[in-house]
């Protein structure tokens, strides 16, 4: 009994929410709504309505921006990533790099094989 004592106290002190308060929180998701309304005046507003900006590589790359700062958000606060010790957030970190070093390794083979397989005798251009 008193080891079980001792295991819910201690659970308690370094619970998962450790600094997520409800104004934390909430803070985390206004800001979330925020980025979420941003990419939709951009996507809406400014490009199909207004026809301020172009579809494109600036375009893509203010996406792309603006999903991985909601991406970091989310998992620095809602999977609690913040408050684990910096180890463990290391050891996250490289593992998505390379996850996302192997997706380009593959995108640029895919394209050398694809203009190389159109180039082939068995693959003639329309």
């Amino acid at each position: 009994m008193a080891q079980h004592d001792h295991i819910a106290a201690s659970h308690t002190e370094h619970g998962h929410g450790e600094g997520m308060d409800k104004k934390r929180i909430w803070s985390v998701f206004f800001v979330l709504l925020a980025l979420t309304a941003l990419e939709f005046l951009l996507a809406l507003g400014f490009v199909h309505h207004w026809g301020i900006l172009e579809k494109g590589m600036f375009l893509n790359v203010i996406y792309i921006t603006l999903t991985l700062i909601k991406a970091y958000y989310i998992v620095a606060f809602f999977m609690h990533l913040k408050f684990e010790k910096s180890g463990f957030i290391i050891t996250c970190a490289v593992g998505f790099i390379l996850i996302v070093y192997f997706i380009a390794l593959l995108l640029i083979e895919g394209d050398y094989l694809l203009y190389h397989f159109q180039e082939h005798p068995l693959y003639p251009h329309p």
